[in-house]
C-alpha cells in the first residue's frame, strides 16, 4: 500500500476505500433529466431549455482510510459530511 489519500466524485468510492468524495447528488440531476424529457415529450424544443446545474453536493468521508495512512481529519469536516464511515 502507498498510503495515498484518494479522492472521487462518488460515494461509492469512499465506501471502496477511498479517503473522501465530494460530488453532485445523482439523484437530483436524474430528477432533472426526467424533467427534461417530460418537457420535450409536451413539445418543448430542446434548444431553448434552460440549462439545470447541480445544487446539491454530497460530502463522504471514509475514516477508516484516513486512520489507516495517518490523516488526521478535522472534526468541522466531519461535521459537515453527508456520509462518515467510521
Amino acid at each position: 500500500m502507498h498510503r495515498l489519500p484518494t479522492l472521487g466524485g462518488e460515494p461509492i468510492y469512499t465506501e471502496s476505500g477511498a479517503l473522501m468524495t465530494y460530488g453532485s447528488d445523482q439523484l437530483e440531476m436524474f430528477i432533472g433529466a426526467a424533467s427534461y424529457v417530460d418537457q420535450i415529450l409536451k413539445g418543448a424544443r430542446p434548444a431553448e431549455l434552460p440549462v439545470q446545474l447541480p445544487t446539491k453536493f454530497n460530502l463522504s468521508l471514509n475514516l477508516k482510510t484516513a486512520q489507516a495512512i495517518g490523516v488526521t481529519v478535522p472534526s468541522t469536516l466531519i461535521a459537515r459530511a453527508d456520509v462518515v464511515i467510521e
